[in-house]
């Protein structure tokens, strides 16, 4: 056929659309070879650096997360001494060594939870934390956090209720990780709220809708859903605490982020929320907190009723 402007045109089109669809393919390749090529030439230095950095963090957290671990045996055995020392089973103390190894118990408690605090966020970083799921009580597991935090709201004039919520029906989770979000969520309240407010932890069936991508064919249209049935739990921590201003509301969850407020000591390592955080995303749920100056805290997270390895399976068949 001859060639005209027209055919010329489509030809040329033709060629494009074809070498474009050989460079789109091997750059796939290369991506999913892990050998992607710059185009600046200053990009693959900055991807050896950054590489580097990763390694050198990854070095860093190792060894502080040995350090650690060798510091959690000494330390429980110290703190196992002046429990001795306290219930006087050795000999009556007088007032004065009652005051002194009191401190000592809640100054080793304290170092205690700030070791736990950077193990856990240590394995969260790496990626190797491992869900142990089990069938059981959403409020037998909630109750039990309150028992054993009881005592500190105690000391520092707080009330803590929790009432038990008879729609909720047993389902399978992660209990220890559970109530060590629970706990860092308690902590925090204890911490920010003055003597004699109150803290309520609550906990109620919730319809969390995602909004998750479907296979074609299948329907995804929610308003032919007429009957929508909870499908997460969801656990709230309330305190009359001072409030946290709005433009904090994402940053309190980071790492090390410590929200200094007037009157409040500043304790911690910075870690509880953040890997509360963590912990709440490896169990595939959600977190957050809703808030104003003067108006208290109120803490949530929201958790399958369905465990996401479980849901990743129905999702492909």
């Amino acid at each position: 056929m001859p060639a005209t402007p027209e055919n010329s045109c489509v030809s040329v089109a033709h060629t494009v659309k074809r070498v474009g669809a050989k460079a789109q393919s091997r750059l796939l390749a290369a991506k999913a070879s892990g050998q992607e090529q710059c185009v600046n030439p200053g990009c693959a230095q900055l991807q050896q650096q950054h590489h580097q950095l990763q390694e050198r963090f990854l070095r860093t957290n190792n060894a502080l997360a040995s350090a650690a671990h060798d510091l959690k045996t000494p330390l429980a055995i110290l703190n196992g001494y002046v429990e001795l020392l306290q219930s006087e089973k050795l000999g009556e103390l007088n007032d004065r060594q009652r005051e002194v190894i009191g401190d000592m118990r809640s100054n080793g408690q304290r170092l205690q939870h700030f070791i736990e605090d950077f193990l856990s966020f240590s394995v969260l970083e790496t990626g190797q934390m491992k869900l142990n799921y089990e069938t059981a009580d959403i409020n037998a597991c909630l109750s039990e956090v309150c028992r054993l935090w009881s005592p500190r709201f105690n000391e520092r004039k707080l009330a803590l209720y929790f009432l038990a919520n008879d729609k909720l029906t047993e389902f399978s989770f992660d209990v220890p990780k559970v109530e060590r979000v629970v706990s860092n969520l308690l902590e925090n309240a204890s911490k920010f709220t003055p003597s004699g407010g109150t803290v309520w932890l609550h906990a109620e069936p919730y319809m969390w809708d995602r909004r998750v991508e479907r296979k074609p064919g299948v329907q995804n249209d929610r308003r032919q859903r007429s009957n929508l049935q909870p499908n997460s739990v969801k656990v709230s921590v309330s305190d009359t605490g001072p409030g946290i201003p709005a433009e904090y509301h994402i940053e309190v969850f980071d790492d090390f982020f410590r929200l200094r407020q007037a009157g409040t000591p500043s304790e911690g390592t910075g870690l509880g929320l953040a890997t509360a955080r963590r912990l709440v995303n490896t169990m595939g749920g959600k977190i957050w907190v809703e808030s104003e100056p003067g108006a208290g805290c109120k803490f949530s997270f929201i958790m399958p009723l369905t465990p996401l390895h479980a849901a990743k399976g129905k999702a492909n068949e």
